[in-house]
Formats: C-alpha cells, sequence, structure tokens
C-alpha cells in the first residue's frame, strides 16, 4: 500500500535536528522526540516511494549511481546470485590477451629460419633430423599511425632549354589523379558513424600527427561518396522490406535545421532516429532514419516497398503505439525485456515479488540459451518453449492475476502497475509460445541504435537534414557489415572503387556478397 504522509506538517530546524543526534547518541531521548522520529521516518518512507516510481527520472538516476549497474539477475538479487552461482561451474579467468587469429586485418609475415631447412641434421644433438612443426611460433607486433594517411609524390621535372617542354612522370597506376582513395572515405565513414568519432576531433588528431585533413574537407568526402553510395543503401531498403522478423525501435535526436526552421505541415517538435532490424532469408539488415517520424511511420515507409503477395512479417518492438504501422498489417509481438525492467526497477521495493518474477523469466531466457546452444530450427524452438517455458509462463500469468484479483498488490504502486503491464499485454509477450521464430526480447534493434546513441554523445547533433540522411546511410551499411560478419571498411572500399557497377545494379552489391573476414 502507497505510504500516507502524515496531515500535519513536520518543521525542524538544523540546530533541532543536530541537537536530535547528539540525544541519540547519548541514548537519552525526550517524550517530543518519538514524536519527531515518527515524523521523520514517514518522510523517509515517502521519499523512498517517490524515487522508486517508475515515472521519476532521480529514481533511475540513483538505482544507477547508487544500485546495481546491470540488470542481470545476478547484480539484482542476493539470494538469487548466490543460487546461480552455486548451480552453474566457475569459468576459468582468462588472462583478456587476444589470439592471432583475431588479428583479421593485420599483414601476415612468413619468417624462415636462416639456416635451417627441413631434413637437416639437428645441430644440437647432430644425431637426429629437423623437421618443420605443422603450427608456427606466432609473435603479433603492433605500430601506431595516423589514421587517415597522407603521401607526398615528389616528381622530377626535366625542361628542354631550346622549345621549353617540361616533361613530368606520370603517377603509379594505382594511386590515378585522386587526392582521396576511395579507403580514405571509407574509414572516414567508419571513425564518424561507426566509431562515433566527431569530425572536429578527427581534424586535430590528423594536424598533431602530421597528417592535415580539415573538418570541412572532411564533409565533402564524406557527402560525396554518401551520394556514390545512395543505390546501394536503397537497396537495403528494398530487401529489408522482404524481411520475415522486422525489429524497430527510435531514440531521441537533434537536427539543428529542424529546431531552428521546424516543418510548417507538421507540429510535432520532437526528432528521433529510428532503428530497423530485419532478418531476411539467412541475412540481418540495418536501418536507420532520423527525421520527426517515429518508428511506426518509418517502419511503413519501408513496407512500402514489400512484395505483393507476401505473408505479413513478425514485428518486436516494445509496447509503445508510435512503434507499430498503421497501414500494413504485421504479427505484433513485444519485448519481454521490458515487461522485465519494469520489476527490475522495484526489486529494492519489493524484493521478495521481484525476485519471482526475474526468477521465473531467467529460466524462459535460460531455455531460449539452450535453444541457441544446439541450433534447432524455429519449429523445434516452437515445440521446446512450448514444453519447457509455457508451463513457466502460465504460473507467472496466475501468479500476477492472484496479486490483482485478491488485492494483494495495490495497483496503483508500483508493483501493481508493473503487473498490470504484463497482463495487458500478455498475448503479445507470448509471442515466442506461439510463432515459430518470434524472438523473446527488442535487444537486437536496441543493440543497433547504439550506434546513434553514440552519435549524439560525442557529436550532440546534426546540423542539417542532409547530414542525417549522410549519418543515416553509413551507419545502415556499417551496421550490416557487422551483422553480417563483413569488414566494414574493406566493404565501402569495395562499393566506392566499384561506383559506374553499383549504380546499374546495386543488388549485386550487398555486404553478404562481399568476402566475409575470416
Amino acid at each position: 500500500m502507497p505510504v500516507k504522509p502524515s496531515e500535519k506538517r513536520l518543521k525542524i530546524s538544523s540546530k533541532q535536528l543536530k541537537a536530535l543526534k547528539k540525544r541519540i547518541k547519548k541514548k537519552k531521548l525526550r517524550d517530543d522526540d518519538y514524536e519527531l522520529l515518527q515524523g521523520l521516518t514517514e518522510t523517509v518512507e515517502c521519499l523512498n516511494q517517490a524515487l522508486a516510481e517508475k515515472e521519476t527520472s532521480i529514481g533511475r538516476l540513483c538505482k544507477y549511481l547508487l544500485g546495481a549497474p546491470t540488470e542481470t539477475a545476478k547484480n539484482l538479487l542476493k539470494d538469487g546470485a548466490k543460487k546461480q552461482q552455486e548451480k552453474k561451474p566457475k569459468k576459468r579467468k582468462g588472462h583478456g590477451r587476444k589470439p592471432a587469429a583475431d588479428y583479421t586485418g593485420a599483414a601476415r609475415v612468413a619468417i624462415q629460419h636462416p639456416v635451417l631447412i627441413a631434413g637437416n641434421l639437428c645441430p644440437g644433438c647432430e644425431k637426429g633430423k629437423v623437421y618443420e612443426l605443422a603450427l608456427p611460433s606466432v609473435f603479433v607486433h603492433i605500430t601506431g599511425d595516423a589514421p587517415l594517411k597522407a603521401t607526398v609524390f615528389e616528381r622530377s621535372r626535366l625542361r628542354c632549354n631550346l622549345c621549353g617542354e617540361i616533361y613530368t612522370p606520370e603517377l603509379p597506376v594505382d594511386i590515378g589523379d585522386k587526392k582521396h582513395d576511395e579507403s580514405a572515405a571509407a574509414m572516414l565513414g567508419l571513425l564518424k558513424y561507426g566509431c562515433g568519432l566527431p569530425l572536429h576531433r578527427l581534424e586535430k588528431l590528423q594536424s598533431n600527427l602530421g597528417h592535415p585533413l580539415p573538418a570541412s574537407t572532411q564533409w565533402d568526402i564524406l557527402n560525396a561518396s554518401a551520394m556514390i553510395l545512395a543505390p546501394v543503401h536503397d537497396g537495403l531498403i528494398n530487401f529489408a522490406a522482404q524481411g520475415e522478423l522486422i525489429h524497430n525501435d527510435d531514440t531521441t535526436m537533434k537536427v539543428l535545421s529542424f529546431l531552428k526552421e521546424p516543418d510548417p505541415q507538421s507540429t510535432r517538435k520532437g526528432i528521433f532516429t529510428s532503428g530497423i532490424v530485419s532478418k531476411w532469408q539467412d541475412h540481418q539488415i540495418a536501418l536507420f532514419m532520423t527525421g520527426n517520424r517515429h518508428a511506426g511511420e518509418n517502419l511503413t515507409e519501408v513496407l512500402k516497398h514489400r512484395a505483393t503477395g507476401l505473408a505479413p512479417p513478425i514485428q518486436m518492438c516494445d509496447a509503445a503505439s508510435r512503434n507499430a504501422s498503421k497501414n500494413f498489417e504485421t504479427i505484433l509481438v513485444n519485448c519481454l525485456t521490458h515487461a522485465r525492467r519494469n520489476f527490475a526497477e522495484l526489486v529494492d521495493r519489493f524484493p521478495d515479488d521481484c525476485a519471482y518474477v526475474i526468477e521465473q523469466l531467467g529460466k524462459v531466457y535460460h531455455h531460449d540459451a539452450i535453444v541457441k546452444e544446439q541450433g534447432l530450427s524455429d519449429d523445434y524452438r516452437l515445440l521446446y518453449h512450448q514444453q519447457h517455458s509455457g508451463p513457466v509462463m502460465a504460473d507467472l500469468k496466475s501468479w500476477c492475476s492472484q496479486q490483482i484479483d485478491e488485492k494483494i498488490v495495490e495497483p496503483n504502486s508500483g508493483l501493481g502497475k508493473a503487473i498490470n503491464y504484463m497482463l495487458k499485454r500478455w498475448d503479445n509477450l507470448i509471442g515466442f509460445l506461439k510463432i515459430a521464430g518470434a524472438p523473446l526480447d527488442n535487444n537486437l534493434c536496441e543493440r543497433a541504435l547504439k550506434h546513434a546513441i553514440l552519435h549524439r554523445k560525442n557529436a550532440l547533433f546534426y546540423k542539417t537534414q542532409r547530414g542525417a540522411q549522410v549519418g543515416d546511410l553509413f551507419m545502415s551499411l556499417i551496421h550490416t557489415c557487422q551483422l553480417s560478419g563483413v569488414n566494414p571498411l574493406d566493404y565501402l572500399t569495395w562499393l566506392l572503387k566499384n561506383a559506374k557497377e553499383l549504380e546499374k545494379s546495386p543488388q549485386k552489391y550487398m555486404p553478404w556478397h562481399h568476402e566475409r573476414s575470416p
């Protein structure tokens, strides 16, 4: 039940509070101190309840600063963490070093023994013969260099003393007449939109390393490259529209031109970056769209390219109404992590109740991990969840209904709201028990949106709508490469070097057509 503060307002000065602390320390309380302590106790309880409410951002901030840094059961539940540690065998702590196989972009240099070859007499014992081992001795050597490296070609010039003709040697064939190589444009896009490095910060870094590249020049390169890559981005949108499973969500963003000159045809002031991750066949496609449209409206724009006759796709998102498409039919499934988060935020106030919900949902995620580990198909995964997770979710629903129906929990309290959130959206939350291929949560899209959030944290805003379009294009291509296991730098360079061909047939230049990283 919510705590009702006393109608009598508590008034206490700093002097009175100090005097009370001294009397408590000496254990010499007066009769009127008990009324004062009761008022202070009620005040602390009311403040604690206010901070715990979902709508109070201060409560979330305090929990982030003082409570568990993540929402894992290990950090949220003390007793539950001990039980989990007892059940799970402890893994051997690694040394943190990267194996040589992880350096996929590194040059490989083979070094042969300067004297010995296989079959030679052993110089140690002078009796046996040496043979070559299957695995070489590996040493990784890392050097530092500028992200964008300039090379100055000084060509000698010869002039005829009679006619004045000047003869200058040609540049190397692979250089051509371009000042900025395609790989430079690809690196700029990866640093800016893949790693969140602002252009002015990169300008300072390049200047310090003796390879100056002004921020204005960087933007000109990115803008020109985006025009070349536009057909491939359009192709990604077309393939994403055919997906069998589509995740979507959005996050806030700033575009200065929208703030200075709002769209006269729209009353909406908010600006968002929508993230869409579509699973089509064996490929995952990431799209980013920045503007004053919500995720559901951007999903509508994507689904306009969907081929007629295809079955409605499965749509995974949170329960916000703005995520749904109003013009196209989808099989809506809601995120289980969002429902769990409501209880994770209240675990300090309702430890036993929240622990029960978190542990029940933990069993479901454990079953899903087993399915992924065994590599079961979508149909077998559905049967496995129905057999193992179905009873767990049925017990959880029965418990939630009991709390509300028998008035064990106040409906307007934080716990009551968290329970009602689940009950109202129950059918959409258990989509993984009814639909083959339906995921448990929207974490895939939320991880994708971290690219936009990283840009927002470092660059703070886009200056113009064109800047937002360039950012969306590069983020879409880079994250799709990451989802496909393709090196983004190699892929973007490959596209820019084949600009004429990709304009004619962009569908042949999708990330999954590029050679995957080993």
